[in-house]
């Protein structure tokens, strides 16, 4: 069993090490003859309504992401990072007040278990001594 284990650990090490090194230019999806700067316009149709402001195309560094879209769009898209950073903040906000209620709720459960043991201690000890006083009762008589 030893020996099957180490060759697919060897073989899946293999694989591994050869698809990383396929794909460490980035550029494994990319067709041969992509061209980004030449798009053929003469098949393309203009809508009847127009937007705030045309379309953006930035060419950028490797390193940089690519901005399209127009102002609106962008905004828009601030707007929900905006939102899912504010939900983000409730969210750690509501984290911080559960484990506080969390922590509370295990001393107290840890009070009422400690109480719980003090009282059944109490109740036997009242048990122990009506004995005793019953014993006593029983050798005056």
């Amino acid at each position: 069993m030893t020996k099957v284990s180490k060759i697919l650990s060897i073989s899946l090490f293999m694989t591994l090490a050869c698809s990383s090194a396929a794909l460490a230019d980035g550029n494994a999806f990319t067709p041969l003859n992509f061209d980004n700067t030449s798009y053929s316009t003469s098949n393309v149709r203009t809508s009847a309504t127009t937007s705030s402001s045309p379309i953006v195309s930035q060419t950028t560094t490797p390193q940089q992401v690519e901005v399209t879209g127009s102002s609106n769009m962008q905004s828009a898209i601030l707007k929900l990072d905006n939102a899912q950073v504010d939900v983000r903040n409730e969210l750690l906000n509501l984290k911080a007040q559960y484990s506080d209620i969390d922590s509370q709720y295990k001393l107290i459960k840890n009070e009422r278990k400690a109480l719980d043991k003090q009282i059944k201690t109490t109740e036997k000890r009242i048990k122990q001594i009506e004995k005793a006083k019953e014993k006593i009762r029983k050798n005056m008589i």
